[in-house]
């Protein structure tokens, strides 16, 4: 995400200055530091949980926080696997929170919709529309869902999983380092994303994941709800929130709220049944096994409302689901070993 972003603020915004800070720990990371760096992004190698490795940070207006073990499993498994995610995505961002109120530099989380709470997106109203889950407006919803899905004032009660309350920790420390210490805080709140060069594994980046899993004949199940595959996110391509970004970056003391959710929304939602035919439409017919059994975590559906960002920005996607999905197709075609490269085996 940070380098799509990094890219994608370069062909926007002339004249912006990027400075890039990576621990390179993921494989396949490494191969965006030489396209970054022709682009002219300054790049540091350090690791974020460590504040001795932010003191080579250069004086800047903002950060733009992307950093995060991203996956809902995450902290699970693994003798000290809970307190590496904590680690990575609390105390990371504390030592960027530190490095702000030194600076008087503002601050833009990119948050997660796993901060709302299991239990209620467990036990939401939903039909089964052919290969899809769809929220059953016809039945009463909860506080914070709509036809449009769940907005910003749904419940983050726990529990929320490891990732998604490190996130939510984040969210709040910011909000509290920003008012205590007189610096800007944004925290967007984003739906799966997804798009050409994404590092995809089964329990994160699923579209890329699927994708490239597909063409490449590598083995694929449904995991969990019958074993249907009819579960179902949204979607939205990083490089669509480069002109909430600038806007936000801009006018840091607009009087709006300082969170919003940033997806695809209902109109972008795809259900892994529905992935599965796309695939199957693109590059031939393949089986796909079923588990029943769920995931810890999982949710049957969910698709963020974005329109309070809609609303304080006039911000909307820009790129179609079906858009993203080729892209990705493309580019996986293109990159015949692009699963090893990013270390899925």
């Amino acid at each position: 995400m940070g380098s799509t972003l990094a890219r994608q603020l370069l062909a926007e915004w002339p004249g912006v200055e990027l400075t890039g800070f990576d621990h390179l720990g993921r494989e396949g990371s490494e191969l965006n530091r030489d396209v970054l760096r022709q682009l002219g992004v300054r790049l540091i190698h350090g690791d974020l949980r460590c504040a001795s490795d932010l003191a080579d940070w250069p004086a800047v207006d903002w950060v733009i926080d992307a950093a995060a073990n991203p996956s809902v499993l995450a902290g699970l498994t693994g003798e000290g696997g809970s307190r590496q995610l904590v680690e990575h995505n609390l105390l990371g961002t504390v030592n960027v929170l530190e490095y702000c109120r030194s600076q008087r530099a503002g601050f833009v989380l990119l948050s997660t919709s796993r901060v709302y709470s299991l239990p209620p997106l467990a036990t939401l109203p939903l039909k089964k529309v052919g290969l899809a889950y769809d929220l059953d407006t016809a039945q009463p919803l909860p506080t914070g869902v709509s036809a449009e899905g769940v907005a910003e004032d749904f419940s983050t009660a726990p529990p929320v999983s490891l990732y998604g309350v490190t996130k939510l920790a984040s969210e709040q420390l910011a909000l509290e380092y920003g008012a205590t210490f007189g610096f800007p805080v944004w925290i967007n709140r984003c739906g799966v994303l997804a798009g050409a060069g994404q590092f995809g594994r089964a329990d994160q980046g699923i579209f890329a994941y699927w994708i490239n899993a597909w063409l490449r004949q590598r083995p694929l199940k449904y995991i969990g709800f019958d074993g249907t595959g009819a579960q179902a996110r949204d979607c939205l391509h990083p490089a669509d929130l480069v002109p909430l970004l600038r806007r936000q970056l801009t006018e840091p003391a607009r009087d709006v709220a300082r969170i919003q959710n940033v997806a695809g929304g209902r109109a972008q939602v795809m259900s892994l049944a529905k992935l599965s035919a796309w695939c199957a439409d693109r590059f031939g017919v393949r089986e796909v096994t079923s588990d029943p059994v769920p995931r810890p975590f999982d949710v049957a559906w969910l698709a963020l409302d974005a329109r309070l960002a809609a609303q304080q920005w006039g911000w909307q996607p820009r790129t179609s689901l079906l858009t993203i999905l080729e892209e990705i197709a493309a580019h996986a075609e293109a990159n015949p070993r692009w699963l090893e490269l990013s270390g899925v085996r």
